[in-house]
C-alpha cells in the first residue's frame, strides 16, 4: 500500500508536466481558434453560427452516455488508486460494454434528429442537405469520443492528463486541418465539417486505446468482467448526474439555440463569434481545474481529507486570481480585441465588432466567479453527493432557459429595445449562472466536506476585486494609447499581465499558499516571483 508521502510525491511530480501540457494545449486552441473563428465566418458566413448550434444539440442527445462516461471515471480512479485492479477491471468492462450498447441504441434516434433538423431551426437557403451531414458528423464524433472514453479515462485515473492532452491535440489538429483541406480542394461547405469530425475521432481513439494499453496494461476487455451489479452502482449514480448535467447545458448550451430562434438572420453570426471568446474563457479555466480532478479523487481514495480541504480550498482562490488577469484583459480591451480581430477579414457579413464590445464583457466577466468554483464539482463526484447539487442545476437551469427566453422578448415587446434585445439572453445566463455557482456551489462543497459554509466566499471575492483592477487597468490603457494590431496589444497586455502576476503572488496569497506553488514552477519563475514587489 502506498503511504501517504508517496501519493504525495507522485501527484507532486506529474502535476507540473499536466499543467505544462494544458497551458500548451490552450495556446494551440487560442492561436488556431483566433485564426479560424474570422475565415470561417468569412468563408461560410450565416452557416458558421450552425456549428455552435449542432455542437449544443449534440450535447443533449448524448446527455445519458456522457453523465455515465463523467461517473465511470469517478469510479476507476477509486479503484487504481487503491490498487484494487479486479473492481477496476470489472468497472471499465461494464462501462464499455454498457456504453457500447446505449451507442448502438442512440444511432437510429441521432439519423431522425439530423435528418428533422431543417424542420426545427432557421438553415440558410439551399442549405437542408449539408446541414444534415453536418449534424450527423458532429453527432458520430460525439458518440466515438465518448466511446474512446472509457480508454481515456484510463489515462485521467493515472493522473496522465499530459496523455490526454495529447489525444485532446489529434482530435484538434486532424479535424481543423482537414477542413481547411477541403475547403481548399473543393469548396467551403458545412458537410465537409460533418466530414471532418468523425475521422478526427477516430484518429484520436487510435492514440488513445494505444496510451491505455500501455498506461493501464491490467485492464482488458473482457465480457466475463462485465457485472449488472455494477452496472446498476453506475446508473444509479449516473441518473442524478444525468440531471446534473442537463442543467448545465440548459446554463451553457442554450444560447445558439435561442439566438437562433429569434435572431438568426440578424445576430447569430456575430453573437456566436463573441460567445467563442468567452468560451475561451471557459477554456482556460476548464484547463487549469482539469488538473486538480485526479488529485481530489486521489486524496478521497487515500482518506488524506485534511490535505484534501487544504488544496480545495486554496485552488478557488488560486483559480480567481488566476481566471483574473484573462478576463480582465479581455474586458478592458474588449473594443480593441473584437475590432482587430473581426476587421481583418473585412467585416463580411456587414456588422461592427466594436458594437459587440459590451457584450463581450456581459459574457465574459462573470466567469471570474462562475469558473474559480470549477474545483468544488470534483468534490460531490468524489464524495458521490451529486443528488442535491444536480436537483438545484435542474431547477436553475430551467429557470435560466425560461428567462433566456422571456428577457429578449420583453426588451422587443415592452420596452421596445430591439437592437440589444439578444444581450436579454446572456444577460439572463450571466445572473442565474452566478447565483448557482457563486452561492450555493461553495455552500453546498463546504458542507460536504464538513468546513465553515462560508470557507469559499472570501477567495471568490479576492477574484472579483483582482479581475475589476485588470480590466479597469487595462480599459485606462486603451484609451491612452492606440492600439490597431495584435502586435500593440499583445506585448501591452503582456506588460500588464507580467506586473498583475507579481503583485498578486506578493499581496493576494499567503505564504503557506505560495508555498505549494513551489513544486510545481521552474526554479527561475519561483526565484523571478521571491524578488518582485516586497510587502511594506
Amino acid at each position: 500500500m502506498e503511504t501517504d508521502a508517496e501519493t504525495n510525491k507522485k501527484l507532486a511530480t506529474q502535476l507540473p508536466i499536466n499543467l505544462i501540457a494544458n497551458i500548451a494545449y490552450f495556446a494551440l486552441n487560442f492561436i488556431v481558434g483566433m485564426t479560424l473563428v474570422p475565415y470561417f465566418i468569412m468563408t461560410l458566413g450565416e452557416g458558421y453560427s450552425l456549428v455552435g448550434l449542432a455542437v449544443s444539440i449534440t450535447l443533449y442527445v448524448t446527455l445519458i452516455i456522457l453523465s455515465l462516461n463523467t461517473v465511470v471515471s469517478r469510479f476507476l480512479t477509486v479503484d487504481l488508486q487503491k490498487n484494487d485492479y479486479k473492481s477496476a477491471n470489472k468497472t471499465f468492462n461494464t462501462a464499455i460494454f454498457g456504453l457500447s450498447a446505449l451507442i448502438i441504441l442512440m444511432i437510429p434516434i441521432v439519423i431522425i434528429i439530423a435528418y428533422s433538423i431543417p424542420n426545427i431551426f432557421n438553415i440558410p437557403d439551399g442549405q437542408d442537405n449539408n446541414v444534415r451531414l453536418l449534424f450527423l458528423g458532429v453527432f458520430a464524433a460525439f458518440l466515438i469520443n465518448i466511446w474512446t472514453g472509457n480508454f481515456n479515462v484510463q489515462l485521467f485515473a493515472m493522473n496522465r492528463i499530459d496523455l490526454q492532452i495529447i489525444v485532446n491535440t489529434t482530435t484538434f489538429l486532424t479535424q481543423n486541418g482537414l477542413i481547411i483541406l477541403f475547403f481548399y480542394l473543393y469548396h467551403p461547405s458545412l458537410a465537409y465539417i460533418g466530414i471532418a469530425y468523425p475521422i478526427g475521432a477516430i484518429c484520436a481513439s487510435i492514440v488513445s486505446i494505444t496510451f491505455a494499453k500501455r498506461i493501464c496494461p491490467y485492464l482488458r476487455i473482457s465480457p466475463s468482467s462485465f457485472d449488472f451489479s455494477q452496472l446498476k452502482t453506475l446508473f444509479d449514480m449516473s441518473t442524478w448526474s444525468i440531471i446534473d448535467q442537463l442543467g448545465n447545458l440548459l446554463f451553457l448550451q442554450i444560447d445558439m439555440i435561442i439566438v437562433n430562434r429569434l435572431f438568426f438572420h440578424t445576430v447569430a453570426v456575430p453573437y456566436y463569434a463573441v460567445l467563442s471568446m468567452a468560451a475561451i474563457m471557459r477554456s482556460i479555466a476548464t484547463t487549469v481545474a482539469g488538473v486538480l480532478v485526479p488529485t481530489v479523487y486521489t486524496y478521497y481514495a487515500k482518506k488524506q481529507t485534511d490535505t484534501l480541504i487544504k488544496v480545495v480550498v486554496s485552488a478557488v482562490k488560486v483559480m480567481g486570481i488566476f481566471m483574473a488577469l484573462p478576463i480582465g484583459l479581455l474586458c478592458g480591451f474588449s473594443v480593441q480585441v473584437l475590432t482587430i480581430w473581426l476587421d481583418s477579414m473585412g467585416k463580411p457579413i456587414g456588422f461592427t465588432p466594436a458594437d459587440f464590445a459590451p457584450l463581450l464583457v456581459l459574457m465574459a466577466f462573470h466567469l471570474t466567479i462562475n469558473m474559480s468554483v470549477l474545483p468544488l464539482f470534483s468534490i460531490n463526484y468524489a464524495y458521490n453527493k451529486i443528488k442535491v447539487p444536480g436537483i438545484v442545476t435542474l431547477v436553475l437551469g430551467a429557470g435560466n432557459f425560461t428567462f433566456a427566453a422571456a428577457l429578449p422578448l420583453a426588451m422587443i415587446y415592452v420596452f421596445n429595445m430591439q437592437d440589444i434585445a439578444f444581450y436579454g439572453v446572456a444577460a439572463a445566463g450571466s445572473i442565474v449562472l452566478t447565483l448557482r455557482n457563486g452561492i450555493f456551489i461553495p455552500w453546498y462543497a463546504a458542507k460536504v466536506m464538513g468546513i465553515k459554509p462560508t470557507a469559499f466566499f472570501k477567495s471568490l471575492m479576492t477574484g472579483v476585486i483582482c479581475t475589476i483592477v485588470v480590466a479597469v487597468t487595462s480599459f485606462a490603457v486603451g484609451q491612452l494609447i492606440s492600439i490597431t494590431s495584435f502586435a500593440t496589444l499583445i506585448p501591452i497586455g503582456g506588460v500588464i499581465g507580467l506586473v498583475y502576476l507579481l503583485l498578486a503572488w506578493k499581496f493576494a496569497l499567503s505564504s503557506s499558499e505560495r508555498g505549494q506553488f513551489k513544486n510545481v514552477m521552474p526554479p527561475f519563475v519561483w526565484r523571478l516571483l521571491e524578488r518582485g514587489p516586497q510587502k511594506q
